[in-house]
């Protein structure tokens, strides 16, 4: 038994489509038996052709998707990877370290808010958050800790 060559199955299902055609009485065509074979191969060749663009419209479709997605999660992670930076830069610094700041970002956009000692501090944590590569911009929403 020799395995059926699954290239052919087109061609085959033409053939038969070819003497169904030629058996059905019903329908008067001048053409001979072998212009409608001809012309039911080219049906399937046309038909097989119509598949594989279709099938090549759905994996660009589905690359794209996959690029975009990859495209998100990447700004996700450069997004967290910045916030964990900026923490990192405020513990260390001796002025802000004891104050809590929250830091957000979204695609590269940081917004820092929460209490400053002072406007020294206030402007050291922009100047901080700037420094962090990726970062876009710094909305400063910090406010200066009244004394008293």
């Amino acid at each position: 038994m020799s395995k059926l060559n699954t290239s052919r199955l087109p061609l085959i299902g033409a053939l038969a489509l070819a003497a169904a055609l030629a058996a059905c009485g019903k329908h008067e065509d001048d053409r001979t038996a072998g212009q409608k074979l001809d012309g039911a191969i080219a049906d399937a060749k046309q038909a097989g052709n119509d598949a594989k663009a279709d099938a090549n419209r759905a994996m660009d479709k589905a690359e794209t998707r996959v690029k975009d997605a990859a495209a998100a999660t990447s700004d996700a992670v450069s997004d967290a990877t910045i916030v964990t930076k900026i923490n990192a830069s405020l513990m260390a610094d001796d002025r802000l370290k004891a104050t809590k700041i929250d830091v957000r970002a979204e695609d590269g956009r940081v917004t820092l808010t929460g209490t400053a000692p002072d406007s020294g501090s206030q402007a050291r944590a922009t100047t901080l958050a700037a420094a962090v590569n990726g970062v876009r911009s710094v909305d400063n929403k910090l406010v200066v800790a009244r004394n008293g």
